[in-house]
C-alpha cells in the first residue's frame, strides 16, 4: 500500500512501531522493519554509546529502513541526537518535547525528523520548526499521553497542518488502520500490539498480562503531576493511585515508580513493575511475529478499505 509516508520512508506498509522504552531495541526494530513497516529503536533515558550499539545491532539483522525515537527529556539528548547522524539513521521520532535545536543538524545530515504530538498547537509548530510527519497520539495510547482522542485528534491534526499525519493511539488490527486512513492519516503507529511479538523481548509475565486484559484494564497514573501514564493496573498502580488522592509529592510518587519499567519488561515482576500498554489491549489475544502481524493488518485493512 503506497501512502506519502510510505514513499517519505521508502517502507513497503504505512505501519510504524512505537518507541517504547525498555521495549523497542534491535530484535523488535529489525522485525518490524524486515515485515515491511518501520522498526524503531526507543533511545529513551540510554546513554549515547548504548544507543549506538543498538543502531548497529539492528543493522545486522536488517538492510531496511529504520528509526529511533529521541526521548527530548533525556539528559543525554544531545549526544543520541549526533549519534543518529553518525550511524548515519534516516528517520527519527521524537518524545516529552520540542526537537527544534537539533533540526538542523538532522536536515543537513538527510534525517527525516517526525514529532509524536498530543496536540493540533504542537502539530503546527512541528511543521514550521521543519518536521516531515507528524504522529497524532491519542489517549488511548499506552505510556505517556495526551488528553484528546485518536478519533478527533487525528483529523484535527490532518487539517491544521500540510505534513503527512501518522495515527496512533488505540490501532491495533486491520480495522484501527482503516479507520486512521478514513480520519486522513497516512499510517500508523502501533506500540502495544507489537509488545506482545514473538521477537520482542518483552518478559512472559508481562506479554501475558496484555493479552488477558480487559477493555477496562487500563489505568491512568500520574495526573497530579501533569505527566499522566497508562499502563495496565496492578498493585503498584493502585498504591500510586492511592497515594495521589492523599496528595503525596512528586518525590514520594517517582521514588514508587522508579525502575518499575524495567522490572516489568527485564524481571517480569507484575506486581510492582510497571505495565505500560494501551485501552487497546484487550482487542490483543495472542503473540504472532511481527511478519503475521503486519500481514494480517492490511490483509484486513484492504478488504475495509476496497468496500
Amino acid at each position: 500500500m503506497e501512502t506519502k509516508i510510505t514513499k517519505l520512508l521508502g517502507i513497503k506498509y504505512p505501519i510504524i512501531q512505537g518507541g517504547m522504552a525498555w521495549v523497542a531495541e534491535y530484535h523488535l526494530a529489525a522485525a518490524v522493519s524486515n515485515a515491511g513497516g518501520l522498526g524503531i529503536i526507543g533511545a529513551a533515558s540510554a546513554p549515547a554509546e548504548v544507543v549506538r550499539e543498538q543502531i548497529r545491532k539492528t543493522k545486522e539483522l536488517t538492510d531496511k529502513p529504520f528509526g529511533v525515537n529521541v526521548m527530548l527529556m533525556n539528559p543525554n539528548a544531545e549526544e543520541v541526537a549526533k549519534v543518529v547522524i553518525e550511524e548515519g539513521v534516516k528517520v527519527v521520532t521524537t518524545g516529552a518535547g520540542n526537537p527544534g535545536k537539533f533540526m538542523e543538524a538532522w536536515k543537513a545530515a538527510g534525517v527525516k525528523v517526525i514529532p509524536v504530538v498530543a496536540s493540533v498547537a504542537m502539530a503546527k509548530m512541528m511543521e514550521k520548526a521543519g518536521a516531515d510527519a507528524v504522529v497524532a497520539e491519542g489517549t488511548e495510547s499506552g505510556g505517556h499521553i495526551g488528553s484528546a482522542t485518536t478519533m478527533t485528534l487525528v483529523p484535527q491534526v490532518v487539517d491544521a497542518v500540510n505534513i503527512p499525519v501518522i495515527a496512533a493511539g488505540g490501532i491495533a488490527d486491520g480495522r484501527g488502520f482503516a479507520a486512521a486512513m478514513m480520519l486522513g492519516a497516512e499510517a500508523v503507529q502501533m506500540g502495544t500490539r507489537f509488545v506482545v511479538a514473538k521477537e520482542s523481548i518483552v518478559h512472559a509475565n508481562y506479554k501475558e498480562k496484555v493479552i488477558k486484559a480487559k477493555d477496562i484494564d487500563s489505568v491512568i497514573t500520574g495526573t497530579s503531576t501533569g505527566h499522566p501514564v497508562r499502563q495496565i493496573r496492578n498493585q503498584m498502580t493502585k498504591e500510586y493511585l492511592k497515594l495521589e488522592k492523599e496528595g503525596a509529592s512528586l518525590e514520594e510518587l517517582e521514588y514508587l515508580t522508579l525502575g518499575a519499567l524495567r522490572k516489568a519488561v527485564i524481571d517480569g515482576d507484575v506486581v510492582n513493575g510497571t505495565l505500560m500498554a494501551g485501552q487497546i489491549a484487550g482487542l490483543i489475544s495472542k503473540e504472532m511475529t511481527c511478519q503475521e502481524m503486519i500481514e494480517e493488518i492490511m490483509a484486513q485493512a484492504k478488504v475495509l478499505l476496497n468496500k
